[in-house]
């Protein structure tokens, strides 16, 4: 979106959100410029100019931002963001609660950094941030970076990520694995292929062979040894009683639950000890 548009629908988003300042401005000139309404006038002149100043400076932010995207995805690398903390900021934007995240972000090229960002925790990416593991694109030069939530989602294991090779008549499901989805998200990044619902890569061979050997690994690699017969069967593990506490401080952390929720759980937890 060109920045001359992306000011005309901001200004008119602005102009409705503060629509008295244009109508005192009609109701005065309506009138006949009468004197007694000059006040109309200038309050209806202020209110308007203070609608453009504020849409002139969305208007600038929201195209810093887009740049800043756009130079990343061009240059950037992609990185794996930790989240090695979820703090609480008492705010709500929009009824959702703005969290402080403490993230450990590593990828190729870039030396591994701490930072602190804070973000909207919404129903979509509140799963993305309790799995801990983010996308980010990373400027390699500055260690500038942005969180990529639609790359997030995938390596998260919020979309599936399933791979059909027709050679081998089979689909392969990779949902949730880290490390081969950030490979695949990788070459797809290399030739310049956006990631959506569907990616057909028949009319990119080179990239299409690098992800099917990276699938092909990566199912290799997940294949469960052959259980001897009469073996007994053994469940999976419970949570730790650590892991089941650090879980419940990110959902008080994120809002998900109440004060009351979290101490009356808390107290169970303990209980069970």
């Amino acid at each position: 979106m060109s920045t001359f548009w992306r000011y005309v629908r901001i200004q008119l988003f602005v102009l409705l959100c503060g629509i008295v300042g244009p109508i005192f401005l009609i109701i005065y000139f309506a009138s006949g410029a009468s004197p007694l309404l000059s006040w109309m006038f200038w309050t209806g002149l202020g209110v308007t100019a203070l609608d453009v100043l504020i849409a002139l400076a969305l208007t600038g932010h929201s195209a810093k931002k887009a740049a800043k995207t756009q130079a990343l995805e061009a240059d950037g690398v992609l990185a794996l963001a930790q989240v090695t903390g979820i703090q609480e900021t008492n705010t709500r934007v929009n009824n959702q609660p703005l969290v402080k995240l403490d993230l450990q972000i590593s990828g190729p090229g870039i030396t591994p950094f701490a930072t602190q960002d804070q973000v909207l925790a919404s129903v979509s990416r509140l799963p993305m941030i309790t799995s801990r593991k983010l996308v980010a694109l990373v400027d390699p030069a500055t260690n500038d970076y942005q969180i990529d939530w639609q790359r997030s989602a995938l390596v998260g294991g919020m979309m599936p990520a399933t791979f059909s090779v027709a050679e081998d008549n089979r689909t392969y499901d990779l949902t949730g694995q880290t490390g081969p989805l950030m490979e695949i998200l990788h070459v797809l990044k290399t030739h310049g292929i956006s990631v959506d619902s569907m990616i057909d890569l028949r009319s990119n061979p080179a990239a299409r062979q690098q992800v099917q050997a990276i699938v092909r690994r990566a199912a290799a690699q997940q294949a469960p040894p052959p259980v001897p017969a009469g073996a007994p069967y053994v469940p999976p593990a419970e949570p730790t009683t650590a892991q089941r506490l650090q879980e419940l401080e990110t959902l008080r952390a994120t809002g998900s639950i109440t004060d009351a929720e979290y101490t009356a759980k808390r107290q169970q937890i303990i209980a069970d000890l």
